[in-house]
């Protein structure tokens, strides 16, 4: 029995780095839905799983863990919710939840074997944060004694869209888990839910780092010297870690669950109510948004329902009208439409892998791009130019960068823009800044190097046209960038 830590510290660690892929329109692999607002709140979903701690007592700052092309959309969107984070942990690659959580355990076993790990998926909404929190602290002696312990959602109604926990042998506070259950048919699920012996698997987890690394040795041997061989191989770069991106990719991708929490005998499950759902398709967004009174539609945006029952529908960028139809998803975005059947809405992920194959983007990017100096959205692309609205957030700066293949034409709408030009190479000596105000414009001919900064106090808004044989976002040549970013758009 391992020896019991009284009033352990505990770390959160929330992993961010899902891809959303059964939401699209909406989430796409550039912005998931993680980094979304689908609660009817101010607050992403990535914000809403770190303010949850709030008032939790004995907490240190999370650790975030989520892969590289993310890593400024997380770090601001932490910095906007008032959230520092102790550290984020880029994976060099997606493998799965146990090895993203195994960098954490060692980050945090490092400092303190003994800190609790709460390990909270990004992309979760919880009604009731107190409920929540109530569950972890009933939790912590059950950690701390050494069990790995993980969350099941109380349930309501036979869903086949979760993986279900069988409770077994009562403990302290909660109970030992007697199997893990895959997605049920609908028959088992009803079975499920008169038993009264399932909780819904939540893959929200707490348990001591040192633990949780002693369970994968015993269970995936190959997992766990997979990321101790990436984690030896670390490097800071102020609030990020990078890790040894070969050592990583030679891992296996594996969850949580099948890689440790079926095969330990230390597994327990404490069971909470906060108003919970994973968010996992569009039918969970409905089930969160119907209204009853309304024909039981669940509506977002400029849209206008005429003799529309049980369907969700959502509007971003016009106004969607529907007539006479019911049981209906329809999600529009600046450029696409979807329409499914209700009960299809976990088959979203086939168009998104449809789409990759057929190389289209927009099942990568939304229109409007985030960058971590500000955004840009194109409005026009046509063959040979493009047009886009670029916003940079006030003492932000673009790199110090050359295209080979396109030239920009830049027109300030709102506040005021430093440029930078040169003659080519990337040499400071032959550089020159000036200042464009509302309705100046400059031109920056192909294969000129140029920067684009914000002196001012407010947001700067420009067009951009470019025009060229190539216009894609991998057509930089950085030569210096703030960001600490390569020649790669990112």
């Amino acid at each position: 029995m391992p020896t019991l830590t009284r009033n352990a510290p505990l770390t959160p660690v929330i992993l961010s780095g899902g891809s959303g892929s059964r939401l699209w329109p909406v989430s796409r692999e550039q912005y998931p839905k993680q980094f979304q607002r689908f609660n009817a709140t101010e607050h992403s979903l990535l914000q809403e799983t770190a303010l949850r701690l709030t008032g939790l007592g004995g907490v240190h700052d999370p650790l975030i863990v989520c892969n590289e092309a993310h890593r400024f959309l997380v770090a601001e969107q932490l910095q906007e919710a008032g959230v520092t984070p102790w550290r984020i942990l880029l994976e060099p690659c997606g493998r799965n939840t146990a090895p993203a959580v195994a960098l954490a355990a060692s980050q945090v076993a490092n400092q303190d074997p003994a800190t609790l790990l709460l390990v909270m998926p990004a992309d979760h909404v919880m009604i009731d944060a107190p409920a929540f929190q109530a569950a972890v602290d009933q939790s912590r002696e059950l950690a701390e004694q050494g069990f790995l312990v993980t969350f099941g959602i109380t349930p309501d109604k036979p869903h086949t869209g979760y993986g279900y926990i069988r409770r077994g042998q009562p403990l302290s506070a909660g109970h030992r888990v007697d199997a893990f259950v895959e997605k049920p048919d609908l028959a088992r699920a009803h079975a499920y839910l008169e038993s009264g012996d399932y909780l819904w698997n939540s893959g929200i987890f707490l348990f001591r780092a040192d633990r949780y690394l002693e369970e994968l040795e015993a269970h995936a041997a190959d997992i766990h010297h997979a990321c101790q061989a990436a984690y030896a191989g670390r490097r800071e770069d102020l609030d990020f870690m990078r890790f040894d991106a070969e050592a990583f990719a030679a891992c296996r991708s594996e969850s949580i669950d099948y890689a440790v929490m079926e095969h330990t005998r230390r597994a327990a499950v404490v069971p909470m109510d906060p108003g919970w759902s994973d968010i996992g398709a569009w039918d969970a967004i409905f089930e969160l948004k119907s209204d009853l009174a309304a024909q039981g539609n669940a509506t977002r945006g400029d849209v206008m329902l005429h003799d529309t029952r049980n369907s969700l529908v959502h509007s971003h960028s016009r106004l969607v009208a529907t007539l006479g139809v019911e049981d209906l998803i329809v999600v529009e975005t600046e450029d696409a439409v979807l329409v499914a059947d209700r009960s299809r809405a976990q088959d979203t992920k086939g168009i998104v892998e449809a789409l990759n194959t057929a190389g289209r983007k927009e099942s990568q990017a939304l229109p409007q791009v985030y960058r971590p100096w500000g955004h840009y959205r194109t409005m026009v692309l046509m063959e040979g130019f493009q047009v886009k609205e670029i916003v940079v957030k006030p003492g932000a700066k673009l790199s110090l960068q050359m295209h080979h293949h396109r030239a920009e034409h830049w027109i300030v709408v709102a506040g005021t823009a430093q440029v930078t030009l040169g003659d080519g190479h990337g040499d400071s000596a032959h550089l020159r800044s000036f200042i464009l105000s509302e309705d100046e414009s400059t031109y920056i001919p192909l294969g000129t190097v140029h920067r684009l900064e914000n002196p001012g106090v407010i947001p700067l808004k420009l067009i951009e046209v470019q025009t060229g044989s190539y216009l894609g976002e991998d057509d930089i040549v950085r030569f210096d960038d703030v960001y600490g970013r390569g020649p790669e758009a990112s």
